[in-house]
């Protein structure tokens, strides 16, 4: 890792050791070539080894610091065998964030790396995870981001999250907004009935107020 040099080393050294030993494990676990293929390619609990909130926390840095080193310039101060390293080991604490991930922030560290990449089929993996990873509120927390492609898949998946739990949000005063709006899309683009009815009654509700 000192071959990286900078923040990279930095944040590497900084991971507790059962986290490094879970990207260690995740490149022992997958060739090369499926690294760099996609999220599915690696495992990571196989051993017994732990993910918690902690972990996750530690990989996305590490994630960050390893696409500032890309972004660098990595071509014209690595060899070509680093370059290769380099770019297997951050395929691979990507793969392992998409599929242990949790929170929203990490949701959107990683669909903002696809956007970039114009990695669309990646996207549409993640988008489709989205519901049935994160809790609502944190769906919501993601629908507020600030990359607007990032909010259009978050707010896309809220859609499609059931009408009786968005109801529930409107009672939030920081995820009414975002729950109004997906109860607003399930019933002018799915046709839902329910959430045509429920959205008729807010929108008087604010009339009467005003």
């Amino acid at each position: 890792m000192e071959d990286f040099g900078g923040r990279v080393a930095s944040v590497w050294e900084g991971l507790r050791p059962a986290t490094r030993h879970l990207v260690e494990n995740a490149l022992h676990s997958s060739p090369p070539a499926a690294a760099a293929g996609g999220a599915h390619a690696v495992t990571t609990g196989g051993r017994g080894i732990a993910y918690d909130t902690r972990a996750e926390w530690e990989l996305s840095r590490l994630l960050a610091a390893l696409d500032e080193r890309a972004r660098e310039g990595g071509a014209r101060t690595l060899s070509v065998e680093q370059t290769r390293d380099l770019s297997r080991l951050t395929e691979t604490c990507a793969s392992v964030l998409h599929v242990e991930a949790r929170s929203a922030e990490v949701f959107g560290q990683l669909l903002e790396r696809a956007v970039r990449a114009r990695a669309y089929a990646r996207i549409d993996v993640l988008a489709d995870t989205i519901s049935a990873r994160l809790a609502p509120t944190e769906m919501c927390e993601l629908a507020r981001h600030a990359d607007p492609s990032v909010r259009a898949v978050a707010r896309e998946a809220l859609a499609q999250v059931p009408t009786g739990v968005l109801v529930e949000l409107l009672g939030d005063p920081v995820d009414a907004d975002v729950a109004r709006d997906a109860l607003e899309a399930q019933a002018a683009e799915f046709g839902s009935a329910e959430a045509r009815w429920i959205v008729n009654a807010l929108d008087r509700a604010d009339e009467d107020e005003i």
